[in-house]
């Protein structure tokens, strides 16, 4: 069903759900992005799906995904769902970060310096 070229990972054409996300961004991922990301100077997409995922924010060029966390992703039985769909995103070189909303909200500077950090590692 999924296959992998140099250029595209293959995604699960029945996920429509990227649309909605996009449409309907939580405060943390609009301060991400309007403040931030989205005249970055490697292009970001915002809702990106990959296999059976949805990325919230995904640099192809870098192969670095940005995950923003909030309630939902508390206890057990989700923190496995996200362990597990790290490590199947990782099988593909990409590389997630994830952070909380507070995190964004209220730090939004140190987001953005660990961000950075991440990105001249994966430029050098």
């Amino acid at each position: 069903m999924f296959r992998q070229t140099k250029k595209f990972i293959q995604y699960n054409r029945n996920l429509n759900r990227a649309n909605e996300l996009r449409a309907h961004m939580t405060a943390a991922e609009k301060k991400l992005w309007y403040e931030y990301l989205r005249a970055y100077r490697h292009r970001f997409i915002r809702q990106k799906a990959i296999k059976n995922y949805i990325l919230d924010f995904y640099c192809q060029k870098l192969k670095l995904g940005i995950e923003i966390d909030g309630d939902s992703h508390i206890g057990d039985k989700n923190e496995v769902y996200d362990k597990s769909r790290t490590e199947e995103l990782n099988k593909f070189g990409i590389e997630i970060i994830r952070f909380w909303n507070t995190d964004i909200l209220k730090n939004l500077n140190e987001v953005v310096e660990i961000i950075e950090k991440k990105i001249k590692e994966k430029e050098s």
